[in-house]
């Protein structure tokens, strides 16, 4: 029953398009799905950067200004200990001089608006710009239960003042002793307008900054959005940083999260850096559309571009597509005819293309076809018989001695180690080079010599027999301790940097610099010597052969140092007589017919 439904041919106008589309459009879809996901990824850490960069800058400038404020006081202390002779009791807290140092120390900043020296009986002066109201006075008396504790103290963040004169300050303070014992406290009240003015430095953009304390109650803001004390732990980043307590205070942490509720909840993206020496966190939050819009307008342009060049690629597949299956329809038509026996059928195509060729040649079919066949009989006989006679002659080239390895492995060696010297290799690597080189072809001692000696090209099967030789060779040296590292110039001086190469098929830099070498000077070597397949080149034409493979199988640095040897005369190469000539002269006939080589169109390199 299914067969019922499945067409008896597909046209091929139908497979064409598919391919077409296949090839251009998948390979199209997942390199620009990898581009946008690549560029999605780095737009977003990017952003979580530029967050977090913010944050740490002004926490570590909060860090940096608390620590300037704790060593005023530090310096302060000390200098009314000095000035006090180590007696702030009774009156001698109320000294001129110690008055003098406290006024100078509120005067010495903007951000100090209030200043006060208690002594041990809770008794002293104060100086600054502001009284201190009911809160201050909450503040001052907790300071003043840590400084008899010895500790320092830094208050809640406070607003004073009414109106446009209102600002948000902190108590900060320091115990005064001498030799230990407690002499009274410095507290002062700093004015926080600086953090405010570098919240507002760094306001705009999306960003909204704000800081909190260890309950997650704000310190200062950016915007009039949110009061000095709040509660901001239906933040759920805030949220987050007061639950983590301790950890919080060691990293910063940048977090996805929702604020607001129901229809009027915004996505968020935001980051916290704890202020460590406060217990505080610096936060900044950016709606997510707008932290991500760069990445939301990159995903729609490759959209769109993606879909502009889909439907490119379909109508040009459409137009190809039919350009190539109409001239194959008249063809189909034409040899279902000739199959029929009506050899009168005849292909009335114009084309200039191969479509074109082919209909040409059904033509001419039709007209021959009974001459063909009488043809391609004899030819087959002739084939016969011509293929018996290279049977017989390539019996008789193996008994032949064959003169190849006559001096190639000293020529190899001595190339190989100018090629060293050139590239400016060791004097431990040179000898290896000297050894390997010379041992590079002794696994041939196992080729047999029907192969090892034949004329002609090798059919795969002997072709795969002579490429043991590599891997024959360096088993003959294995057991050999001492040439361990001649071994891979041994065995794989026949790879290639585009894994074409034997025995492994190695790529690149798997192929190990020894065996390049090698390679570089076996090639040049095959190539200006004669061979029973081929010629000897001279040198120039064998550089010219040697640079079209260059980074393709030999190794571009190798085959430089090769050109730069022979420019400066250090490689000579004797001009080699033809072996056709030694033939000719021989036989007395003609060089041209007593050499032949079995494979004239190429060079058998990988049989040096």
């Amino acid at each position: 029953m299914v067969r019922k439904f499945l067409p008896t041919r597909i046209p091929i106008l139908y497979v064409i398009l598919s391919v077409l589309v296949l090839i251009s459009v998948v390979p199209m879809f997942f390199y620009s799905s990898q581009v946008q996901s690549i560029n999605r990824d780095r737009l977003i850490t990017n952003e979580r950067l530029l967050q977090n960069t913010v944050t740490r800058s002004v926490a570590d400038d909060i860090s940096q200004h608390q620590e300037s404020f704790r060593l005023m006081q530090t310096n302060l202390a000390s200098a009314l200990q000095v000035a006090s002779g180590g007696d702030l009791t009774g009156d001698h807290v109320q000294a001129p001089e110690l008055r003098a140092l406290l006024e100078n120390f509120v005067s010495s900043s903007e951000d100090l608006d209030y200043a006060t020296l208690l002594n041990s009986e809770a008794k002293g002066i104060s100086a600054g710009r502001i009284e201190p109201d009911a809160f201050l006075q909450r503040e001052l008396e907790q300071a003043y239960a840590a400084a008899r504790d010895t500790r320092a103290y830094n208050g809640q963040p406070l607003v004073v003042g009414n109106g446009k004169s209102s600002h948000t300050v902190m108590l900060v303070s320091t115990p005064v002793k001498y030799r230990d014992r407690f002499l009274g406290m410095i507290a002062s009240v700093v004015d926080l307008d600086f953090l405010i003015r570098r919240l507002h430095e760094i306001d705009g953009g999306g960003l909204t900054p704000y800081v909190v304390d260890s309950q997650g109650r704000l310190v200062a803001g950016a915007t009039s959005e949110y009061a000095t004390g709040q509660d901001m732990t239906n933040l759920e980043i805030v949220h987050n940083f007061v639950e983590q307590g301790g950890k919080a205070q060691m990293v910063a942490a940048t977090r996805e999260f929702t604020a607001g509720s129901g229809r009027k909840s915004v996505a968020m993206l935001g980051t916290y850096s704890p202020v460590t020496n406060l217990n505080w966190a610096v936060v900044v939050q950016k709606p997510r559309s707008e932290a991500y819009s760069s990445v939301f307008e990159m995903q729609r342009t490759a959209r769109i571009l993606a879909l502009f060049a889909i439907a490119l690629s379909i109508g040009v597949g459409i137009i190809a597509a039919r350009r190539i299956t109409n001239p194959l329809e008249v063809l189909t038509e034409s040899s279902h005819a000739i199959a029929r026996g009506d050899f009168s059928q005849r292909v009335q195509l114009k084309s200039r293309t191969e479509i074109g060729e082919l209909a040409q040649t059904f033509n001419f079919m039709s007209e021959e076809l009974e001459h063909y066949v009488e043809d391609l009989k004899r030819a087959a006989a002739e084939n016969r018989e011509l293929f018996m006679s290279s049977i017989q002659m390539l019996a008789g080239a193996v008994d032949e001695k064959d003169p190849y390895t006559r001096g190639h492995s000293d020529r190899v060696t001595k190339y190989s180690v100018l090629i060293a010297k050139e590239m400016g290799m060791p004097e431990d690597f040179l000898e290896t080079v000297r050894v390997s080189a010379q041992l590079h072809d002794v696994g041939k001692i196992g080729i047999e010599d029907r192969i090892l000696k034949k004329p002609g090209a090798l059919t795969a099967e002997e072709f795969e027999i002579m490429k043991t030789h590599t891997t024959k060779g360096a088993n003959i040296l294995r057991p050999v301790a001492q040439l361990k590292e001649m071994i891979p110039g041994i065995e794989l001086h026949h790879e290639s940097l585009d894994g074409r190469g034997y025995p492994h098929a190695l790529k690149g830099d798997e192929v190990p610099m020894l065996a390049r070498i090698i390679a570089v000077a076996d090639t040049f070597d095959a190539l200006t010597t004669n061979r029973p397949y081929q010629q000897a080149h001279d040198c120039e034409d064998a550089l010219r052969i040697i640079h079209s493979i260059s980074g393709k199988r030999l190794d571009p640095t190798a085959v430089a140092a090769l050109q730069d040897i022979y420019q400066r005369g250090e490689i000579r190469v004797p001009r080699t007589v033809p072996m056709a000539a030694k033939a000719a002269a021989a036989s007395n006939v003609p060089a041209s017919v007593a050499f032949q080589r079995p494979n004239d169109a190429g060079l058998d390199l990988d049989r040096t």
